[in-house]
């Protein structure tokens, strides 16, 4: 089967031991939009804040979000099958800096898993794309730490992280922003951090 994603330019490629070959793609939000919308449409994603959206609703999240500096979105390809939708931001620029002290060279993170498909298991799938874009975000932007904030209602997103060497920071409650091209109600958050030498040592 030929990889659909083949022609689009990566920001980072790496083959994962046992995994297999990961590329992550700047996100293209007209192209992507009707795949997107059908990942964040499902009740597994309800977290993610997207539920009920239409599919142009999506497209101009992710279309406004492409002329920001601060906040940037990419398509993960595994093998060139969508493995999940990674969203990175500049903390200070984000409402999570106003819940914590924000440290040279933290960078926030969002990552939303592709569904699996009917009746498949997936054994060490999290921790294979962990391992890509947490490679990502930490030695190509070169950053010194990652920060999250999963819904505190989200057990499984705070498990994931924890397995993959996160450690648990505050609970804070995000503020509500609403802006004319973003609202977002107040959350309950877990924060979470990751630095560059428990993930790579050194």
């Amino acid at each position: 089967m030929s990889d659909p994603y083949a022609s689009r330019p990566a920001v980072h490629e790496q083959t994962v031991d046992g995994f297999g070959a990961v590329r992550v793609l700047p996100l293209d939000p007209a192209a992507d939009a009707p795949l997107l919308h059908r990942w964040v449409s499902e009740e597994r994603a309800v977290f993610w804040g997207m539920n009920g959206l239409t599919e142009q609703q999506v497209r101009e999240i992710y279309t406004h979000m492409d002329t920001l500096d601060t906040h940037h979105a990419y398509l993960v390809v595994k093998d060139g099958d969508p493995a999940a939708l990674l969203q990175t931001y500049e903390p200070e620029a984000d409402r999570v800096g106003e819940c914590y002290p924000v440290e040279p060279g933290d960078i926030g993170m969002h990552l939303l898993l592709a569904p699996a498909r009917p009746g498949g298991t997936r054994s060490g799938w999290t921790a294979g794309l962990a391992t890509a874009v947490a490679a990502y975000v930490l030695l190509v932007l070169d950053r010194r730490r990652i920060v999250v904030d999963p819904d505190v209602a989200n057990e499984k997103a705070i498990a994931r992280f924890l397995r993959q060497g996160f450690t648990a920071g505050p609970r804070v409650v995000l503020p509500e922003v609403d802006l004319p091209d973003v609202y977002l109600p107040e959350k309950r958050a877990q924060l979470a951090f990751l630095t560059r030498e428990v993930a790579f040592g050194g």
